[in-house]
C-alpha cells in the first residue's frame, strides 16, 4: 500500500509540475527535439507547426535563428540556443528565452543545425505572421513577398490584424489588396468572399485574375438521366454540355463513357486484327481465307462472321452510340460548391478581362507610336536626303551606325552615362555631316540627274562604311549604355507600360519634327533649300548657289541620321550592319508616306509602325512575318497611291 501510495503521489506532483515547464520555448523544442534535429522536408512540417503554435513570442527569433542556420544544440543535453562566435574560436550560447548568456563553449560540445533550402521555404512561411506587424519595413515587406507567392488560408487571419497597425501607405496598399485577394479564395464566410470580389470587380491585376480562375474551374460530370441520388445532383452546375455540339462533340462524349465505364469501347483496327487473329483455323477466319483478308472491307466482313458466329464482341454502330447518348446528360460543375461565389467571379472576371483588352489595344497603339517614332527618327534625315533633293543614297544606315558608334566611343572617354549622351548627340551630328558632305561633294554631285549611278555608288559606299567598321570595332555588338534616368519604364497599370527610353524617343522625334520645320520655313537654308528643289535655274538666276544648298542639305540629312543613331542604339544593338536594319524601313516611310513632304513621313511611319506591330500581335511568333507582310501590303498600297499618302502639289510634284 505504501509502494502505491508513494506512486499515486509521485503522479500528482508530476501533474501539477507540468503546467510550469509548459509552455518554455526549450520545452517545446525538447517535444519537437527528434524532428528537428532531422530537419527533413517531408517531416519538419509539424515541429514548426507546434513552434508558431505555442503563441510564445520568442518563437520569432527561435525561427529566424534556425532559418539563418545560428541555432545550435549542446551535444551533453541536447538543449538549444542561440550562439556567436568569439574571437578564439569557441562559441558564446544564449537562452532563447531571455537572452541570457549560458557559457562558453568549444565547437566540438555543439551541433550547428543547417536547414536546407526546402526547410528553410518552410520556416520563411511560418515566419511570416510575425513579420508581418515587425517594425522592421524590409521584414514585412519580405512577409507579403512570402505570401504571395505561397498564399495559405492560415496566413489570412495574421494579414487582417496587422492592417490596422501598418503605418506605411505603400505597405498598407499592399496588405489590403492581399488581404481582399485571399478573402476570395479562403474565408469560410460567403458573403465576406462575394464582397471581396465585388470589391475588386474589373480589376487589371494578373494576380486578381490568377485568383478567380481556380474558383471557375469545371470538371465535366456525367449524371444518369432521371438519377436523383447522384451526390452531383446538388452540385454548383457551370452548364449543361448536349454532345454533337461545339462544346462538346458527339465522339468526344462517348470517350467519356468509355472512360467512366458506362459504355463499351468502340471497336478500334487494332482490335479488330487482334480478334482476326486470335480465331485463325486451317488458314480461314469465319469463312474466309486469310489471302483474301488484304482489304478493309474484307477485314470488316469477316469480323462480322466471327461476331455472328459468336466469336468476337459486337461492333459498337451509330444506334448504340446514340442510344448510350441519350440515357446520360453530361455537365460542367464548379469545383467551388457556392453558386453566389461563382457568379459574381464570373462576372468579375468577364468585366476584368473586358478592361485587359481594352488595355491591350492601348498598349498595342503604345508600342506602334514608340515604333513609328523610331522609324520617323530614322527616316527624317532620308527623307530630307531623298525627298528633298531627290538623291538615293543606300549609305544612309550607315550613317546611322556611325552616330551609334560615335556615342560609344564617347562612353569610353566619358563615365558619367547623362554627360557621355549629351556631349554624343552634337559630336554624332558634327561626325555624320561632315562625312554627308564628303560624300556629296566628293560622289553625290558627279551623279546629279543619275539616279541609278548615284544608287550604286552609295551602296557602294555603304558597303565599305560597314567594313570600316568591322576592321575598327570587330563584329561583335558594342554596349551604348542609357543613363539611369531612361532605365526605368512608366507602368501605367498591369497591362500599359512603356520603357523610359521609348518615351524619350517619341519625344526626341518631334523635337527633330518641330527642328526641321523650323528650318525649312523660319531660316535662309530652308528658304533656298525649298527654291533649290522647286525651281532650280530660277534659284540659281536669283543669286542662290544650288551646289551649296545641295552640299549643306545632304550634310543635314547625314547630321540627322547620326543623331537617331545615337538614340537608337541606347536601346538596339550597335554593330556594323546595324544600318541595314533600318535603310529599308526609312526609304518605304519616305515613299509611302509621300516624297518631298515632312508630314507624309510622319504618316507614313505611323502606317508602317501600326501595321508591323498589328501583324507581330496577330502572329507574335514570327517576326519574320510581320516584316513580309508590311512590304506586300506597301506594294499593294503604293499601287493606288503611287505618289504617297500626301503627294506634292504643284511644279515640285512633277519634277
Amino acid at each position: 500500500m505504501k509502494s502505491l501510495f508513494l506512486a499515486l503521489l509521485s503522479a500528482v506532483l508530476l501533474t501539477t509540475a507540468a503546467p510550469a515547464m509548459a509552455g518554455t520555448v526549450q520545452e517545446v523544442l525538447q517535444d519537437q527535439r527528434a524532428l528537428i534535429e532531422k530537419s527533413s522536408r517531408r517531416t519538419v512540417g509539424p515541429a514548426i507547426d507546434a513552434l508558431v503554435m505555442s503563441d510564445l513570442p520568442q518563437m520569432q527569433a527561435v525561427l529566424e535563428a534556425w532559418q539563418a542556420k545560428e541555432m545550435w544544440q549542446r551535444k551533453e543535453d541536447g538543449w538549444f540556443f542561440a550562439a556567436s562566435k568569439n574571437a578564439d574560436g569557441t562559441y558564446v550560447l544564449h537562452r532563447f528565452e531571455d537572452g541570457t548568456k549560458v557559457g562558453d563553449y568549444a565547437k566540438g560540445a555543439l551541433k550547428q543545425l543547417k536547414p536546407n533550402s526546402g526547410v528553410r521555404a518552410m520556416i520563411a512561411t511560418a515566419l511570416v505572421q510575425y513579420q508581418l506587424s515587425d517594425p522592421d519595413i524590409n521584414k514585412r515587406t519580405g512577409a507579403l513577398d512570402s505570401i504571395a507567392r505561397d498564399p495559405e488560408a492560415a496566413l489570412l487571419a495574421p494579414l487582417r490584424a496587422s492592417i490596422p497597425g501598418e503605418t506605411d501607405p505603400g505597405v498598407l496598399s499592399r496588405k489590403t489588396r492581399l488581404e481582399r485577394l485571399m478573402s476570395m479564395a479562403y474565408d469560410t464566410d460567403i458573403a465576406v468572399r462575394v464582397t471581396a470580389i465585388n470589391d475588386m470587380s474589373g480589376d487589371l491585376g494578373v494576380d486578381f485574375r490568377a485568383t478567380l480562375n481556380p474558383i471557375l474551374t469545371t470538371k465535366t460530370t456525367i449524371l444518369a438521366v432521371g438519377q436523383t441520388t447522384d451526390a452531383t445532383t446538388d452540385a454548383n452546375v457551370a452548364r449543361v454540355l448536349l454532345p454533337g455540339s461545339e462544346t462538346l462533340s458527339t465522339q468526344a462524349a462517348y470517350a467519356l463513357l468509355v472512360a467512366a465505364d458506362l459504355a463499351p469501347a468502340e471497336l478500334t483496327q487494332d482490335a479488330r486484327d487482334a480478334a482476326l487473329e486470335a480465331n485463325i483455323e486451317a488458314g480461314r477466319v469465319g469463312g474466309f481465307p486469310v489471302a483474301q483478308l488484304g482489304t478493309q472491307a474484307k477485314r470488316d466482313a469477316a469480323y462480322d462472321a466471327l461476331v455472328a458466329a459468336d466469336l468476337a464482341a459486337p461492333r459498337i454502330t451509330a444506334e448504340d452510340i446514340a442510344a448510350s447518348l441519350a440515357s446520360y446528360q453530361f455537365r460542367e460543375i464548379y469545383q467551388e460548391p457556392s453558386q453566389a461565389v461563382t457568379d459574381v467571379a464570373a462576372a468579375a472576371l468577364a468585366k476584368s478581362e473586358g478592361r485587359v483588352a481594352v488595355n491591350q489595344a492601348v498598349d498595342l497603339g503604345l508600342d506602334a507610336l514608340s515604333l513609328a517614332s523610331i522609324y520617323f527618327l530614322a527616316a527624317i534625315g532620308l527623307a530630307i536626303t531623298f525627298g528633298v533633293m531627290g538623291v538615293i543614297n543606300m549609305a544612309h544606315g550607315e550613317f546611322i551606325m556611325m552616330g551609334a558608334y560615335t556615342g560609344y566611343v564617347v562612353q569610353m572617354f566619358i563615365a558619367n552615362h547623362t554627360l557621355s549622351i549629351l556631349v554624343a548627340v552634337p559630336l554624332a551630328f558634327a561626325v555624320t555631316f561632315a562625312a554627308g558632305v564628303a560624300l556629296e561633294r566628293l560622289v553625290i554631285r558627279w551623279l546629279a540627274h543619275r539616279p541609278l549611278e548615284t544608287l550604286l555608288a552609295t551602296f557602294g559606299v555603304s558597303i565599305a562604311l560597314q567594313q570600316l567598321a568591322k576592321n575598327i570595332f570587330g563584329t561583335q555588338a558594342r554596349p551604348l549604355t542609357a543613363p539611369a534616368w531612361l532605365d526605368g519604364t512608366w507602368v501605367i497599370n498591369d497591362v500599359v507600360a512603356i520603357s523610359s527610353i521609348r518615351i524619350a524617343i517619341f519625344i526626341l522625334a518631334l523635337l527633330f519634327l518641330g527642328l526641321f520645320l523650323f528650318i525649312m520655313k523660319r531660316t535662309r537654308l530652308g528658304l533656298e533649300t525649298r527654291a533649290v528643289t522647286q525651281t532650280p535655274r530660277m534659284a540659281a538666276s536669283m543669286g542662290i548657289n544650288p551646289d551649296r544648298v545641295n552640299m549643306l542639305t545632304f550634310g543635314l540629312g547625314s547630321g540627322i541620321a547620326g543623331i537617331a543613331g545615337v538614340a537608337i542604339g541606347l536601346f538596339a544593338k550597335v554593330t556594323s550592319e546595324m544600318g541595314g536594319d533600318y535603310i529599308v524601313q526609312s526609304f518605304m516611310t519616305v515613299v509611302v508616306g509621300g516624297v518631298g513632304n515632312i508630314w507624309g513621313t510622319l504618316a507614313g511611319a505611323m502606317m508602317i509602325g501600326g501595321f508591323q506591330k498589328g501583324v507581330e500581335w496577330l502572329n507574335p511568333s514570327n517576326t519574320l512575318a510581320a516584316q513580309t507582310y508590311m512590304i506586300v501590303f506597301i506594294i499593294i498600297f503604293i499601287q493606288f497611291r503611287p505618289r504617297g499618302i500626301i503627294a506634292l502639289k504643284g511644279r515640285a510634284a512633277g519634277d
